[in-house]
């Protein structure tokens, strides 16, 4: 569906040290930032010992949502998506928190694995700022991770999710608040650690510039230029001054720096200790700085969406392709499950038709892929490669539902799984799933005839196929896989009847 002219939309980014929002009219193909708004929440540094958030620092979280939540109260829900990020997804208590925040924000927020992380945040930077003749390495450290992409235009070639950030560096090497130089030193060190991996393919590639983003770098060289250490950008020269500064003010409270705020002070020396990691581990002499980042990225992937380009059609695809799926089994098993689903839509009020209609697509294009790896319990295998693998585009809560559609589209009815999914979403999956269980079974002779008009009627748990008359008797190994089924269903709680 084609969006209205000059219908908002919305993105926000709960990032581990600031949340991010910003409000943006689409018009004629162009994005209008309206308004943007960031507050810093620093979520990272509520974490313990034992990776639990703190009821201080969710409630610093909810009460910035709640404000978000205000603010976003007139735009589509279709038009806003919100995503958490590195702390988010390592919070033990993470499922608790998003509860809290889904509510206090008014819309519900997704968890994005670092991977999707770095390529949205690339996809801003590359929509920021376009340049289809230079291969670009972007940088972005955040509070709870640094990612690292190399692209071209809007190709990207390598991407990387480490585990440092401006605020877990701080708790780990500044947690005193005193800046010396063996603490710069160590995380100096533990950057070019966590680098070490990455190095070498990252110079085999190569870039022909270097481009920061987000708020540290930002601050970094708002600090730099201000101090006239050099004209544009980032040096290593500038960056070696700034260090020296810093080891003489001693401490974080003591920082005096213009275009420094008093909210990054705490956060501010480890995040340079890691950007001098990065330009030593990387060789960089000089970086330029973006304006756009993940929530920029998050807000075209949005209206990309909006506009059939949507990139996870294409990661599924790409998926099919690299585990060999029978495309014309896949596509005859999808067309089927397309069928059923507008029979039942309605009567089964599945929820968020449009993205339910997408999912059980996905499921059906893919449910094969444990084939590649072995024939027996393959949906097992799907299962797995589904929940683990990389997949652009799609946050940790869609994954789980693809992966629970292809784990139990064949033989006993997993029902207890589905106890990973919350909400009312659960409900919808296990009907979806249900739906691509039938098409599989209607499909499972792999026969290029077509099939007749098959009729279905849903009524809560009790699902009736109704197909022409005699036809069930002229396919008797079909009327035999629908009895196998109608058990399958029954240890589950449905009840299937067919004539």
């Amino acid at each position: 569906m084609k969006p209205q002219q000059d219908e908002p939309y919305a993105a926000i980014d709960l990032g581990s040290n600031s949340f991010h929002m910003i409000v943006a009219n689409y018009s004629d193909g162009r994005l209008q930032i309206i308004d943007r708004i960031k507050e810093m929440v620093r979520l990272a540094s509520g974490l313990d010992e034992t990776d639990e958030l703190s009821e201080d620092s969710i409630q610093r979280a909810l009460a910035c949502l709640q404000r978000f939540g205000e603010r976003i109260k007139e735009i589509p829900q279709a038009n806003i998506r919100a995503v958490g990020t590195n702390t988010v997804r390592q919070a033990r208590n993470g499922g608790y928190f998003l509860s809290l925040a889904d509510s206090a924000l008014g819309h519900p927020i997704e968890i994005i694995a670092g991977q999707e992380e770095a390529r949205l945040i690339y996809q801003g930077v590359a929509h920021t700022t376009y340049d289809e003749i230079n291969k670009r390495l972007v940088i972005d450290i955040g509070g709870g991770s640094t990612e690292l992409i190399i692209g071209q235009g809007f190709d990207i070639f390598s991407m990387d999710s480490l585990y440092m950030g401006c605020v877990n560096m701080s708790k780990r090497f500044f947690d005193d608040g005193k800046i010396k130089t063996k603490k710069i030193n160590k995380t100096i060190l533990y950057a070019r650690q966590e680098l070490e991996s990455i190095e070498a393919a990252y110079k085999k590639i190569g870039w022909d510039l270097a481009l920061g983003s987000s708020g540290t770098i930002t601050t970094i060289r708002d600090v730099v230029q201000a101090k006239k250490w050099c004209e544009t950008g980032i040096t290593a020269a500038a960056l070696s001054k700034l260090i020296d500064a810093l080891i003489d003010f001693g401490d974080s409270n003591a920082i005096e720096f213009e275009g420094l705020s008093e909210h990054r002070k705490p956060v501010f020396a480890s995040g340079v200790a890691v950007l001098a990691g990065i330009f030593e581990g990387l060789g960089l002499e000089k970086i330029n700085v973006s304006n756009g980042a993940l929530r920029e990225g998050l807000l075209y992937d949005l209206i990309g969406r909006m506009h059939n380009e949507d990139i996870r059609d294409k990661t599924v695809t790409d998926v099919s392709q690299r585990y060999g799926v029978d495309k014309d089994q896949a596509n005859r098993v999808r067309e089927t499950a397309e069928k059923l689903f507008h029979q039942v839509n309605t009567d089964w009020s599945l929820h968020d038709e449009k993205e339910a209609l997408k999912l059980l697509q996905w499921g059906a294009l893919i449910h094969e892929i444990g084939l590649s790896i072995a024939h027996a319990q393959y949906h097992h295998h799907g299962g797995y490669l589904v929940t683990y693998s990389d997949l652009a585009g799609f946050s940790r809560q869609e994954q789980i539902k693809l992966a629970k559609l292809v784990r139990s589209h064949r033989r006993k009815f997993p029902l207890n799984e589905f106890e990973a999914i919350s909400g009312q979403a659960k409900q919808s999956v296990i009907r979806l799933s249900i739906l691509l269980r039938l098409a599989t079974v209607l499909h499972r002779s792999r026969s290029n005839n077509s099939l007749p008009d098959i009729r279905i009627e849903v009524d809560k748990n009790a699902i009736h196929l109704f197909f022409p008359p005699q036809w069930l008797f002229e396919h008797p190994l079909t009327l035999a896989d629908l009895k196998t089924e109608q058990n399958y269903l029954q240890t589950a709680g449905f009840t299937l009847d067919f004539q």
